[in-house]
């Protein structure tokens, strides 16, 4: 077993309770195997997304994305912060996501985030039983990736996410990111986000 696999091992959780295999297996790695996405798994991972819950089924969630070597990719990095910059280059693919801010009926449609969150839920877990890990990055220049883009009126860049198989090589990564890999994976226990009842 190399150095690689073990660290896959090492992410898998131990959850309090009982999950989901694939949810347990799931990281967002910083580092990813060169081996291009194909074409036809890329669909698959939107396909989970368009099949995801949505408010009215509005379904108000957008994509973007391109593959490494295209010049929209390049594009997209530009758009990110200086420290996913730093690792995101090793990606075989890039996704930008977006939602539509209204209703047809031209109203603000307040779930739209969290209709977008679904989807990109789906994608995750989808991706996941492919071998495809995905990286949600917040750290994107939302109004430069607007006007990149030209995406129009009405529809509001939310987060980046950087895609690829599991794999590559943790020298690709800087001394702080390579200890941010071998971290220990924590979550908040339930009692703090959870209440019965009562908010307390």
């Amino acid at each position: 077993m190399n150095i690689l696999e073990q660290l896959q091992l090492d992410k898998i959780i131990r959850p309090d309770h009982e999950i989901y295999p694939l949810l347990k297996q799931r990281w967002s790695p910083r580092m990813f195997s060169e081996r291009p996405i194909p074409k036809d798994e890329i669909h698959q991972l939107f396909e989970a997304a368009r099949w995801a819950p949505s408010s009215f089924n509005r379904q108000p969630w957008r994509f973007l994305y391109a593959n490494k070597g295209e010049k929209a990719f390049d594009r997209i990095v530009s758009c990110l912060s200086d420290f996913n910059k730093s690792w995101v280059i090793h990606a075989p693919l890039l996704i930008i996501t977006a939602y539509k801010e209204k209703t047809e009926e031209g109203q603000e449609n307040f779930h739209a985030l969290h209709d977008l969150g679904l989807s990109v839920g789906n994608m995750t877990i989808q991706a996941q039983y492919m071998g495809i890990a995905l990286h949600q990055m917040a750290g994107i220049d939302w109004k430069k990736a607007q006007k990149e883009f030209d995406i129009p009126q009405g529809y509001h860049v939310a987060t980046a996410i950087a895609a690829g198989y599991y794999g590559g090589d943790m020298d690709t990564l800087n001394e702080e990111l390579q200890e941010m890999e071998n971290s220990e994976r924590v979550r908040k226990p339930q009692k703090e986000f959870v209440y019965h009842q009562e908010w307390k």
